[in-house]
């Protein structure tokens, strides 16, 4: 089987208790930032196992439709429940495109927290060849080609349902001209589990300047 035929496999499944605290190590790993303590770090050995094992995940924080932060991880580089907290708390204040998340922001911020399965090449070897093996509103995308990388999560395709559209904006975001095919160009997909807490929640007070 070809990596074209070969489709990506979804992560480990996660109950609803599981998926609830992972969103609240999320909550509480800003909260504890915006009122002026040290991140609240989790110790994955007082979480059950499958909140233990390595796993690779994103978390995005959005306010009204806008984006307040997105960063992640597409390698299992650490225990599930502290990929969530590091990942968290990056978006929230070290984002490179947008300023730090606010104590205005927290109350009425989505947190959403992309689970990650394994990535698989998708065997692409020309920009045509990969539009016909993409499965819209399923596959993230890992483009690799020439030194530059760029990713885009499964639910980016809610915005940009057009294949060549996303892949347009995806060849852009890597710094690469539309269509433009280097020399061991990779694109790999993967797929993922998104679970979210759309708030409200109870605000965080600090008499001291939020970070940023």
């Amino acid at each position: 089987m070809t990596g074209a035929d070969r489709p990506p496999s979804s992560p480990p499944p996660l109950d609803p208790s599981q998926k609830a605290r992972l969103l609240r190590v999320a909550a509480d790993t800003v909260a504890a930032v915006l009122a002026g303590t040290e991140p609240r770090v989790p110790d994955p050995a007082g979480y059950e196992p499958p909140l233990r094992k390595p796993a690779a995940t994103f978390v995005t924080l959005e306010r009204n439709h806008r984006l307040l932060g997105c960063i992640g991880s597409l390698e299992p580089n650490r225990p599930l429940v502290a990929s969530v907290a590091h990942h968290a708390l990056a978006a929230a204040f070290s984002d490179p495109r947008l300023p730090a998340v606010t104590l205005d922001d927290f109350p009425t911020m989505g947190i959403s927290v992309s689970h990650l399965g394994p990535l698989v090449p998708t065997g692409a070897h020309d920009y045509d060849e990969l539009t016909a093996i993409l499965h819209p509103g399923r596959d993230g995308i890992l483009l690799d080609a020439d030194g530059h990388q760029a990713t885009f999560l499964p639910s980016v395709w809610k915005q940009v349902p057009d294949v060549d559209e996303l892949l347009t904006q995806l060849w852009a975001k890597a710094g690469l001209g539309r269509r433009v095919w280097p020399p061991g160009t990779r694109v790999l997909r993967y797929v993922t589990a998104e679970f979210t807490d759309p708030g409200p929640r109870p605000a965080v007070n600090n008499s001291r300047p939020t970070p940023g």
